[in-house]
């Protein structure tokens, strides 16, 4: 079986639980890190020693994978934010749905859920925009703006 490869080998260590080596490289994989870990701790268990010795280079050889913090900016009104963390988490937040128990992801009922979720504060979001351009005061700023 061929698994879809993401990018480069990068270590992680805010999923993993020593340096983010087996979180790595399940991200690389695109499979469930807690499987990676039990390959790397079974390995060691049945006398190949020498997973420690790759464990503690990867440590030292792969670069921590940056972390990036997407901003909406569609959610202004007049210049301030009005995006609470839960809903900028949610707005990056991206939704992969599994389909074996090893590979990433979540078991597709989470994932409805999450969706739903995800679609409750874009509409309660949209409601906010939608009162705001049929309000008094979007009208006068926009006549204010035309002169």
């Amino acid at each position: 079986m061929m698994n879809k490869r993401r990018g480069e080998l990068f270590r992680i260590p805010s999923k993993g639980k020593i340096a983010g080596v087996c979180a790595g490289v399940a991200d690389y994989f695109g499979w469930e890190t807690w499987l990676v870990r039990i390959l790397v701790v079974s390995g060691v268990l049945l006398g190949m020693g020498w997973f420690i010795v790759i464990y503690i280079a990867a440590w030292f050889i792969l670069d921590k994978k940056a972390v990036l913090k997407d901003k909406s900016t569609a959610s202004h009104v007049q210049g301030q934010s009005t995006d609470s963390p839960v809903q900028e988490e949610l707005s990056s937040e991206s939704i992969k749905v599994k389909a074996r128990i090893w590979q990433a992801g979540e078991p597709p009922k989470q994932a409805f859920h999450d969706i739903s979720r995800k679609f409750k504060v874009m509409e309660q979001e949209l409601r906010k925009i939608e009162r705001y351009v049929t309000s008094p005061e979007f009208t006068v700023s926009r006549e204010i703006n035309k002169l």
